[in-house]
């Protein structure tokens, strides 16, 4: 029993306590995938960036959480993030108190640091005196059934005759082990959007890290792998994060067959939420999404500015970036897959 008068602690996770760091966060309602205590390692290994994650605590007993990292980049300037490379990661406390006690300590941090901006990747808004975006990005979520049937007939008719396109050509999916092929067709799609891709590396640690809460789904046409995806998996809720196919890809239907599989296979092993994860608003992405009968849900990204800043303007759809985007996508895949690993650790 926790004392109600007992102050509340807040310090950071050491080293032999992630198992009551991830206890807490498995049983607490606002908890996310993005607040489980490996991707400290994670982030750290593939990044090096250095990361602050808290822990507040009464009496001992763990009473809240918030995972920062602290992001320096030279193109894209400094800030401390809740969470990076995630869609959430925001504090997550049982009561006021050890909420209030985590935002003041990574205001504290922020100071310390003397990092520009502080970012919170929440779900609502509920700061006062920060800057809120709800127009950057959405979260597209939606129930999933253990009836094949209920969920091919909950996909709206034209995606649905997009699955059903793969099914009929002989699209086949399997779990699959080998990273480095999903990695290349992931680095190949995301080359042809125009974005840099993440290490072989940061892939390799995040199943390594998560080994029993994420699988690889590959879909092959023939003998030849056209797509692939790294799910993860949280409570009742499969989430599938990094995706990507070949240029046969999109003839095939072959990602629309991908995720369709990742929710059959979910669906008939329990799982009963469907995270699509979020999308940048205005975005072909945040379209596709909303064609599978996804509804979009704004996240309130909240930021503490230092006095004069503004809030990172990293959106492909920044006029700015709209050179580097199209010279992108004429360089040879090899050269992306060496030089976006560099440029992607200071995006966050």
């Amino acid at each position: 029993m926790v004392r109600p008068e007992a102050p509340v602690v807040v310090r950071n996770l050491a080293a032999g306590e992630e198992s009551r760091w991830d206890a807490f966060v498995e049983t607490a309602p606002a908890a996310t995938f993005f607040h489980l205590s490996g991707w400290k390692s994670v982030i750290e290994e593939a990044f090096g960036h250095r990361t602050f994650y808290l822990m507040a605590q009464r009496d001992g007993e763990v009473t809240g959480v918030l995972p920062l990292t602290y992001i320096r980049s030279r193109l894209f300037g400094s800030r401390l993030v809740a969470n990076a490379f995630a869609v959430q990661g925001g504090p997550v406390a049982a009561e006021a108190a050890s909420l209030d006690a985590l935002e003041t300590r990574a205001v504290q941090l922020m100071n310390e640091l003397e990092a520009p901006v502080l970012e919170f990747r929440s779900v609502t808004e509920n700061r006062s005196g920060w800057t809120v975006k709800t127009d950057l990005y959405a979260s597209f979520r939606k129930p999933i059934s253990s009836s094949l049937e209920e969920n091919m007939k909950a996909i709206p008719r034209k995606q649905r005759a997009m699955v059903r396109k793969g099914i009929n050509i002989g699209l086949t999916s399997a779990l699959d082990s080998d990273v480095d092929r999903l990695h290349r067709l992931y680095s190949e799609s995301v080359r042809n959007l125009g974005t840099p891709t993440f290490s072989l590396k940061y892939f390799r640690l995040l199943r390594e890290k998560f080994h029993d809460k994420s699988d690889i789904v590959t879909v092959t046409s023939g003998e030849e792998p056209v797509a692939a995806v790294l799910n993860f998996y949280f409570r009742d809720t499969v989430l599938p994060y990094y995706g990507g196919g070949s240029a046969a890809a999109r003839a095939l239907a072959a990602n629309d067959f991908m995720y369709w599989e990742v929710m059959r296979r979910a669906g008939e092993r329990g799982y009963r939420l469907f995270d699509f994860g979020r999308s940048k608003c205005g975005t072909g992405a945040y379209e596709f999404k909303k064609h599978w009968g996804f509804e979009p849900v704004p996240l309130a990204y909240q930021f503490r500015l230092a006095m004069g800043r503004k809030i990172p303007d990293l959106n492909p759809l920044n006029p700015k970036l709209r050179l580097f985007i199209a010279l992108w996508k004429k360089l040879p895949l090899a050269a992306t897959m060496r030089l976006g690993p560099v440029i992607v650790r200071g995006l966050g």
